[in-house]
């Protein structure tokens, strides 16, 4: 069974975001049934968010070692993708996404709540529509076309509209071309370490999309977990000839990139330039596994 999960960040629970999901035994038999299958995060205002916002598997339920009343969600950390924008509790006809959750009171106050795949197909369906802008465009290849209603397969290009919303989540192509636009949008299509910000004849951006820890890694498709970079710096960081630091300093590996290479690729100040949205920044936790794992310095 699919699920809406409410998560905050003034929660008293010992949640990880995209990790573990915590919760009391009093929702194990609803959170049971989501065993392999996907969830749909969701946080009111007080938390920053304002709706649905992100969407995951479920792994499998462990207890928590520390406290018998509790249980734990293990969430599968390489399904986590964010919605490209959050989405509100009600359709535009003022009908809840949720079919039959009322306006306040009653199953609103539950932190578990299954839901039909009809309604986790219509909230995927809208977080998830492309958000195309001049800063989300491919830099190559055929220019997509905004989002009517669904996923068209003209528009995805390898699914058909009939696909289960599970499969697409699924697709490695679709979730390539979702995290490429937050990213890309995130830091207005501006290298974050060269701070150029270039466009073809076409008005595409040539930057990319990189993610810190990589898919071969199980890292997520969140914009958190990603930094838009110009083709050779994504190169270059991949690789491990240049990361973050702690306080955002970029770290070179001066064995392999000449000071003078370095000189003509990086901002003066050789700090990482951030998105405007504090809360889409690059996720500490992600940098270090960088540093610790990739990098050459």
């Amino acid at each position: 069974m699919k699920a809406v999960f409410i998560a905050s960040s003034h929660s008293a629970y010992d949640d990880r975001p995209g990790e573990l999901y915590h919760f009391p035994n009093m929702y194990l038999s609803r959170v049971a049934q989501t065993a392999g299958d996907w969830v749909i995060f969701y946080q009111g205002k007080r938390g920053g968010q304002s709706g649905y916002y992100a969407v995951q598997r479920v792994d499998k339920i462990a207890p928590d070692p520390t406290d018998p009343t509790h249980i734990y969600a293990i969430l599968d950390r390489a399904s986590r993708l964010d919605f490209e924008r959050p989405v509100p509790r009600f359709r535009p006809d003022d009908t809840p996404y949720e079919t039959g959750l009322p306006k306040s009171r009653g199953s609103n106050t539950s932190s578990v709540r299954l839901i039909s795949d009809a309604d986790f197909a219509a909230i995927i369906d809208e977080g998830l529509r492309e958000d195309i802008t001049p800063d989300t465009l491919p830099r190559e290849g055929p220019l997509p076309q905004p989002l009517q209603s669904g996923f068209a397969e003209a528009q995805a290009g390898f699914l058909p509209l009939t696909a289960d919303r599970a499969q697409i989540l699924s697709s490695r192509a679709f979730r390539d071309r979702a995290f490429a636009r937050q990213v890309k949008s995130a830091y207005g299509a501006r290298c974050a370490m060269s701070g150029l910000l270039l466009r073809n004849g076409g008005g595409r951006p040539e930057v990319e999309a990189a993610h810190i820890v990589p898919v071969e890694a199980r890292g997520p498709d969140t914009v958190r977990n990603g930094l838009a970079l110009s083709g050779t710096v994504h190169w270059m960081f991949d690789r491990g000839l240049v990361s973050v630091d702690e306080d955002m300093s970029l770290l070179i590996a001066s064995d392999s990139v000449a000071s003078d290479i370095a000189a003509r690729l990086f901002v003066p100040d050789r700090k990482l330039i951030l998105p405007s949205d504090p809360a889409k920044s690059p996720h500490p936790a992600y940098l270090k596994w960088h540093r610790d794992t990739c990098f050459k310095g």
